[in-house]
């Protein structure tokens, strides 16, 4: 069972903390008194451990997901890329203001294959978080990511985009740079590539900050990740004038990976481990790896034309309408 230093616990986890604790009791107990083979008691409670994990899994309300998608021990962009991937060269820059640390990117090596990997990075720890700015990223950040994806189309390599935000950065000097334009331009720029592009929401999927690189020819989920137009906070504080009513936000979104994937705005739903990606980055990074392989061989054998086309018939459909008689 892998083990991660300080591990961190939500509420609903309690149960697994709890026999974690009795864990590290029982081996104390075993350091005390060698002539007692406690073994068979840490394997059984090991195994109570994944046990415990799948049965919260199963039953997860949407605004558990959501904190899941933004556990502390959650893995993010950097760290899939290092498991996944070989030889990852960061390209850094957008050319015209700075290098947003919130968005990283650059050219990789998946089964030997050749692509442009791109995502949002949030930190681990209090001063990444910060140099990261909480994965929001800037103006520059969705320009630099543009400028990668266009140099993937220049040597006709595909591209990987990671998602994970809780949205574009809100601050009024993006605006000023043009956060707006920034996205729509990466929205419109994308969905005419001509190399295969694949996203995936790992996390946080919000607003125009996840869709500024969320235009691909496949759109996948991981299972415990959200998408939508708003965070459930801040569509509490909207509608109710509080962030009380967050959880009944969250429900009301419909914004979990299974709802996504039934109102087609997502081609997809990649299972984490037993409880989510945080147990198990390794595990997480292999089940992913395996999605992606088959779909990226997939793309490459289509026309270039012929992507395209399906990728803007793809998103023209997306939603729901009724027409009224005249």
């Amino acid at each position: 069972m892998p083990e991660y230093p300080n591990r961190q616990f939500l509420n609903f986890e309690q149960p697994i903390k709890d026999l974690y604790e009795q864990i590290d009791q029982t081996k104390k107990l075993a350091e005390k008194n060698a002539k007692v083979d406690y073994s068979s008691t840490i394997v059984q409670l090991e195994q109570s451990i994944i046990e415990k994990r799948k049965e919260l899994t199963e039953h997860l309300t949407p605004w558990q997901r959501v904190q899941l998608s933004r556990h502390p021990d959650r893995p993010y962009t950097l760290k899939y890329i290092g498991n996944m991937c070989t030889n990852f060269v960061e390209l850094h820059g957008d050319r015209n203001v700075k290098d947003d640390k919130a968005m990283v990117g650059g050219f990789a090596q998946l089964d030997g294959e050749t692509v442009m990997i791109i995502g949002q990075q949030k930190g681990i720890n209090t001063k990444m978080r910060q140099l990261r700015n909480f994965g929001m990223a800037n103006p520059e950040g969705y320009r630099k990511a543009l400028r990668l994806m266009r140099l993937a189309e220049k040597f006709n390599k595909p591209v990987i985009t990671l998602i994970d935000t809780p949205g574009a950065f809100p601050g009024m000097e993006a605006e000023e740079r043009g956060q707006g334009e920034a996205i729509a331009r990466n929205i419109y720029e994308m969905i005419r590539l001509k190399v295969p592009v694949i996203c995936v929401i790992i996390g946080e999927g919000a607003s125009g900050g996840a869709l500024g690189i969320g235009v691909g020819d496949r759109v996948f989920m991981l299972e415990n990740s959200w998408y939508t137009v708003i965070s459930p906070e801040n569509c509490s504080s909207i509608l109710w004038r509080s962030w009380d009513m967050k959880e009944t936000a969250a429900e009301q979104l419909r914004l979990t990976s299974d709802n996504m994937y039934k109102f087609g705005l997502v081609d997809g739903v990649i299972p984490e481990p037993h409880g989510g990606a945080h147990w198990d980055y390794m595990e997480a990074s292999t089940i992913l790896k395996s999605h992606l392989t088959p779909v990226l061989k997939e793309l490459k054998q289509m026309d270039p034309q012929e992507r395209i086309n399906q990728r803007i018939e793809k998103f023209s459909k997306m939603g729901f309408w009724e027409e009224l008689p005249e």
